[in-house]
């Protein structure tokens, strides 16, 4: 009887965990079970932001998102802990180089003022360090990073933080509108959904929606950036950021440096492999 109901626990446990699949913007997707968000934090100084200062807004067409810095300036807030704006699960982890370093994408499950589930991908750039992996179930707050300077530190320590409406973005931004259809003013978005009405409840949220695939090898050279600000404490949420304007083209320019077809984007080391096995082919 014991064995029986060991058994049973364990079947049941599988069917809790069992994912389903989705279709977001054309692509088969999976879900997982996390946790309805209960209101959304600012990522740094949580929960308010409070030691940091908004170095650059979001625009459309322009920066996608918003660079938050620490009051101190230069590179003083480099290693600050990064969190999670909300409950979530980890859809990328990885160091996507180009002028991104390492990027942390959470994807978080909340309720529109209408009653309606939506869903948002919140992406924390230029991380010094990944503390997460993906597929890891994060709690509003949590840290998941540390503050950095972007790949082979070519930036003053920054936080480059966005947040999407469209869940198939993922690394490859070039693909899809840089506009309000795709993103949210992260600002904006966090203030209207500050407190949530708590659920206590998990739901399905849709995983596996992007290309997992870093076919993007280029090497960078150090972006020349102006000088430091002196004095940025109580600087003004708009002021003149310590962070090179140019940051948001160089990440647009070598995103969009990527191999145009099928045969190019299969990487380096596909490509060697398939150059040895027509050389055993020929060979045999």
């Amino acid at each position: 009887m014991r064995q029986f109901s060991f058994r049973r626990l364990i079947s049941v446990l599988a069917v809790g965990l069992s994912v389903t699949a989705v279709a977001i913007d054309g692509v088969s997707a999976k879900t997982a079970s996390q946790y309805i968000a209960d209101g959304f934090d600012y990522p740094v100084g949580k929960p308010d932001a409070s030691g940091y200062y908004k170095a650059r807004g979001y625009y459309p067409n322009g920066h996608l998102g918003e660079d938050w810095n620490g009051k101190g300036g230069g590179n003083t807030d480099q290693g600050d802990p990064i969190y999670a704006i909300g409950h979530g699960v980890v859809v990328y982890s990885d160091d996507f180089k180009a002028g991104w370093g390492n990027v942390v994408i959470i994807r978080h499950a909340y309720r529109e003022k209408n009653g309606q589930i939506a869903y948002i991908d919140s992406l924390y750039g230029h991380l010094n360090a990944r503390l997460v992996r993906e597929g890891a179930r994060v709690a509003r707050g949590e840290k998941i990073g540390t503050m950095g300077r972007g790949p082979h530190n070519m930036y003053y320590a920054h936080l480059h933080f966005e947040i999407r409406k469209n869940l198939a973005v993922g690394m490859y931004r070039s693909d899809y509108k840089r506009d309000y259809s795709v993103y949210h003013s992260p600002t904006h978005f966090i203030e209207k959904y500050r407190r949530l009405r708590p659920e206590y409840r998990r739901v399905s949220i849709p995983v596996d929606t992007f290309r997992q695939s870093n076919p993007n090898l280029l090497t960078m050279e150090k972006v020349a950036a102006p000088a430091v600000a002196k004095g940025v404490a109580g600087q003004p949420a708009e002021s003149r950021p310590d962070v090179p304007a140019v940051v948001e083209e160089v990440i647009r320019t070598q995103t969009d440096a990527q191999p145009s077809n099928t045969e190019e984007k299969r990487g380096i080391w596909n490509r060697m492999m398939g150059f040895l096995g027509q050389r055993r082919t020929v060979k045999d």
